[in-house]
């Protein structure tokens, strides 16, 4: 895997901007535009809530009719428009119309996202006043000034970068920002992510983002809910005159960013105090091994045991007993390992084995959980399939966020 930083360089080609539009009550920073010199080609993939918001709707439809020609990005916070008609559909396409004037270039190479409040209309003299002062801060180097423009109830700011060289000896960029905390389930989440690279992509860019996504931001759970926002986007041009083959390091970079930043959108998540990494093997097949751990880590029971430090282990394999996939108890074991890897696991219980808990020792088990980053590995010795999931615990400062976020 490429290395990556947590530091977003200056990226020839882009320029980025983070500003206060007064759209968020707070007076934060809320509106972020990204630009691309030149038009560039963009990939996306989308929340699967039937309930979407108008901007996902517009871009999907610009992705499907014109993603080889996308100019910019542009994001507002602190309102979701969800569930707000044609008002809320004919308010995106002003948005983009308004960035097209201030960039010159068209309306249709203008994608737009939205995040915060459902149910609520975009302040459009706002939104005006945040693309006329995010134009003229315009610069390559503003990444974080932007990552915090699109956050909501996270507490910082999430970016990832990877500089890379490519077969022609020219160096490259692949990099992102994201924002999410709360409604984070697999099929992504309130969860917003711009990806950019100054390299074009050799093969299917979509199919590239698929997989990326597929393998990161499907995989994490705060809370199991799903958003109607979720947008993840890759937006690429050539400024950088890199060239590269399909398979080489572009795939690894933009899996490494994508990982990345889901890994730190749980982190971040509304009030957690553990970082739990669900790996299960021996199931039937991938997708089963998928569907037990998306099981377990939406648990409530199990991810209280967890804020609370108690090693309850028989409420992680009651949760993949119920995943509605064919288990034999007795061919099933459960290790807690401290950390995100089986790199320690000389310092692992055995908690569950043969259909009965092991002869392990309670302290133990409870030095590991008391732990920040916690792995659970379960083996249902059903088979070859294998998925890793991450998660979090659940606690009180969770449950005060979402009673109060309007409020």
């Amino acid at each position: 895997m490429p290395n990556i930083q947590t530091t977003i360089p200056s990226i020839p080609g882009f320029r980025v901007a983070g500003v206060r539009a007064g759209i968020k009550k707070n007076g934060n920073l809320d509106f972020a535009l990204i630009v691309s010199d030149s038009p560039g080609t963009a990939a996306g993939v989308f929340t699967t809530n039937q309930v979407k918001a108008a901007s996902v709707t517009h871009n999907m439809a610009l992705i499907a009719g014109n993603a080889s020609r996308i100019r910019a990005v542009a994001v507002n916070s602190g309102c979701a428009n969800a569930c707000t008609g044609q008002q809320g559909m004919d308010n995106v396409h002003q948005t983009a119309r308004w960035v097209a004037e201030h960039i010159d270039c068209a309306e249709d190479e203008v994608l737009v996202m939205s995040t915060g409040v459902i149910g609520t209309q975009l302040p459009m003299d706002k939104i005006k006043r945040g693309i006329e002062l995010a134009t003229d801060a315009l610069d390559p180097s503003n990444w974080e000034a932007a990552a915090r423009a699109i956050m909501t109830t996270d507490t910082r700011p999430k970016m990832v970068a990877a500089t890379l060289e490519a077969a022609n000896g020219k160096p490259y960029t692949v990099a992102g920002i994201a924002k999410g905390s709360g409604m984070i389930a697999p099929n992504m989440a309130t969860m917003l992510s711009v990806m950019v690279a100054n390299a074009p992509y050799a093969g299917a860019l979509g199919s590239l983002l698929r997989t990326a996504a597929d393998e990161t931001f499907n995989r994490i759970v705060v809370d199991g809910d799903m958003s109607t926002n979720d947008t993840v986007l890759l937006l690429v041009n050539n400024e950088s005159g890199a060239v590269e083959p399909p398979v080489g390091q572009y795939p690894d970079a933009v899996r490494a960013v994508s990982r990345q930043l889901a890994q730190d959108i749980v982190r971040d998540g509304e009030g957690v105090t553990k970082f739990i990494t669900l790996y299960i093997t021996g199931a039937p097949d991938s997708e089963s091994a998928r569907h037990i751990a998306h099981t377990i880590a939406t648990s409530a029971l199990v991810k209280t045991a967890f804020y609370g430090n108690d090693a309850n282990w028989g409420r992680i394999i009651a949760a993949a007993g119920r995943a509605g996939i064919p288990l034999d108890p007795e061919r099933m074991t459960l290790r807690f390992i401290p950390g995100e890897s089986l790199e320690r696991m000389d310092e692992s219980v055995l908690l569950f084995a043969n259909g009965m808990p092991t002869d392990y020792r309670e302290a133990d088990a409870s030095a590991i959980i008391r732990q920040p980053s916690v792995l659970a590995w379960l083996d249902c010795g059903a088979g070859d399939g294998a998925a890793t999931v991450w998660t979090c615990d659940l606690s009180h400062d969770y449950v005060s966020i979402n009673a109060e976020y309007r409020t």
